[in-house]
């Protein structure tokens, strides 16, 4: 199965220490989310990676320097990846790395949060660095750090973005932005990232028949194709749209 399900927990980096989101399922403010430490370990025997995302649509974030962009890697790899810290909000778990979901703020040194996060995979177990970009090239918040060749995936967001988006029986703007993304970004897979359903996103979502017959023979003989990518877990339970495509795919 080539489509992304990796999981993702969300990290909104605010002023000072940044702030854990895990959507109401639990408390980490109270080491209420400790106990996902189990639950972590048993995705990640079956071979599934477990990345923290950061940043998000909404809340207000930036990164203001390089020695900022350090602390914040340190942060993370001391908290969620292979360091060591006293608190670490999802327990001894170790993350298997940082997805980059920027969406607001600004561009500035997210190339150098990404150079020190990778730094860290010298230190033992890889840190897989992940994005997920708009569809318009260059993305506006990670363009430039999408460019420094340590990104392991990137699921671009083929939806909210009517320019480069699938409409009904129209492949050519989705087809033409997929080209670009698949040979001016150096990472190792280009994900095509969709809503799940019509109510996941406010447009973008492509028909079950449309993606399999359409689009998916149109993208799938590039070197860097890496599946689709959801948005998301909850929508897709839903909808059944990943045990749909999952053969095609």
């Amino acid at each position: 199965m080539n489509m992304s399900s990796l999981p993702s927990f969300q990290l909104l980096a605010m002023v000072g220490l940044p702030m854990l989101n895990l959507a109401g399922h639990c408390d980490p403010y109270s080491n209420g989310c400790t106990g996902l430490s189990s639950d972590i370990k048993s995705c990640q025997a079956k071979g599934i990676k477990v990345l923290l995302s950061l940043g998000g649509g909404a809340g207000s974030y930036s990164l203001s320097s390089f020695e900022d962009a350090r602390q914040v890697a340190t942060y993370l790899w001391n908290n969620f990846l292979g360091g060591h810290s006293s608190s670490r909000p999802l327990g001894p778990a170790v993350l298997d790395g940082i997805d980059f979901d920027i969406e607001g703020g600004t561009d500035q040194h997210y190339d150098d949060l990404a150079r020190h996060l990778s730094g860290y995979s010298n230190k033992g177990k890889k840190v897989y660095l992940s994005a997920a970009p708009q569809c318009p090239f260059p993305d506006a918040w990670i363009g430039n750090a999408l460019k420094t060749s340590l990104f392991d995936f990137v699921w671009v967001q083929f939806y909210n973005n009517p320019p480069c988006q699938y409409t009904s029986g129209d492949v050519a703007n989705l087809e033409d932005a997929w080209n670009i993304w698949v040979s001016d970004i150096p990472a190792t897979k280009i994900f095509l990232g969709l809503p799940a359903s019509p109510e996941a996103a406010g447009s973008g979502y492509i028909p079950v028949p449309d993606l399999t017959s359409k689009i998916l023979p149109a993208i799938k003989g590039s070197a860097k194709y890496g599946g689709v990518m959801l948005w998301s877990k909850y929508y897709d339970d839903q909808s059944g749209y990943s045990t749909s495509i999952k053969s095609h795919v």
